[in-house]
């Protein structure tokens, strides 16, 4: 097991290198999505929440170049960290897989060139969330302990429609005609995602590339007039075996699996590290189930993440885990306080047993 730290576009600079090395991490996942381009502070930005007019306008549809990216891997290098992933596609450049328009085949051919790229740059992880709502229906209180701030969900299901032009949370026409995209049932977005993973699982196992799909967050069935892919545990299997390559692989979240209805996160851990398609993991903590959770500190929630980090040293688990994201503590930094609690717990924790006999 790795130590890692995720870090968000506005913050791939040498302060969070730094910052990241001091918490112990090794290795480091970027996002190369900008979900806090509308906002004019950035410095204590915490995860987006993903109300219904999304997180602002997506990016320019372009491929990052190789150059982009072997510059962002020697500054991580630079601070003796190893670039281990990307997470997210930028939403103008696959709208319309997702959504199964008339650009799907010119931008399938789009993800497989950006694929190869990241092949190219020596970057093995490229995680995805197939969603056509994104992250939604989620509110920020003082959740966590002694009133930390945090997110989780209050019983609210956002059922607004997703206006055209926008998809997964961010606007990528917005001179799109006025209605909304259409309702369509589970079957059709599990065909879609059959076409995505038949197109690029073939190109990410000749790049080197592991792809890896991250659960419905929050694990709802429908929100915003669309329906979820991965809402229970048992649906990752299903993903799993449209294609068994080690390439089509997990982003295995922990919080948004204990948030599902059914199952057992613990379970869930050691059925999917068993079979060694797990990329890389969210560590992160949760109280209650959808709709009514709350994300709270990594060490006061319904997981028992000891036993979480037993199990994958069990199963000979390899990968990073990212704490993602964290409750923001009451000071100054409270970005920087937060995740700094929960990698101190993660070192001292993953220390703890691979040290066990």
């Amino acid at each position: 097991m790795k130590l890692g730290f995720g870090l968000y576009k506005h913050m791939l600079n040498e302060e969070h290198y730094r910052f990241a090395k001091q918490c112990g991490a090794t290795h480091i996942i970027i996002h190369l999505v900008d979900y806090f381009g509308h906002k004019k502070n950035k410095e204590n930005a915490n995860q987006p929440i993903g109300e219904s007019e999304g997180w602002g306008k997506a990016g320019d549809g372009k491929l990052w170049s190789l150059e982009e990216l072997l510059k962002i891997k020697k500054d991580i290098n630079h601070h003796g960290l190893e670039l281990e992933g990307i997470e997210n596609f930028d939403p103008a450049m696959w709208h319309d897989i997702l959504l199964d328009g008339p650009k799907k085949e010119q931008q399938i051919e789009l993800v497989k060139e950006q694929i190869r790229i990241v092949g190219k740059a020596g970057i093995p992880v490229f995680g995805y969330n197939f969603s056509l709502a994104g992250v939604s229906s989620r509110t920020a209180g003082p959740y966590a302990r002694a009133g930390a701030g945090s997110v989780g969900m209050e019983g609210k299901v956002d059922e607004t429609p997703i206006r055209n032009g926008m998809v997964w949370n961010m606007v990528y026409d917005e001179n799109a005609p006025s209605g909304y995209i259409p309702k369509i049932s589970h079957e059709e977005l599990w065909n879609r995602l059959q076409y995505f993973l038949d197109a690029i699982i073939p190109v990410a196992e000749k790049a080197g590339v592991q792809m890896a799909a991250h659960p419905d967050d929050p694990p709802m069935p429908f929100l915003r007039n669309t329906p979820r892919l991965i809402y229970q545990p048992d649906m990752y299997q299903r993903l799993l075996e449209m294609n068994s390559s080690i390439s089509n692989g997990l982003e295995f979240c922990l919080g948004s699996i204990a948030e599902m209805t059914e199952g057992d996160v613990h379970e869930a851990t050691d059925f999917y590290s068993k079979q060694n398609r797990i990329a890389y993991i969210h560590f992160r903590n949760v109280v209650g189930k959808v709709p009514n959770y709350k994300e709270v500190f990594v060490d006061e929630g319904d997981i028992d993440m000891i036993r979480i980090i037993r199990i994958l040293k069990k199963n000979n688990f390899l990968g990073v885990l990212i704490p993602d994201h964290t409750p923001q503590m009451t000071c100054d930094g409270s970005w920087y306080a937060g995740m700094a609690y929960s990698m101190g717990f993660m070192k001292a924790a993953i220390t703890i047993v691979q040290n066990e006999i």
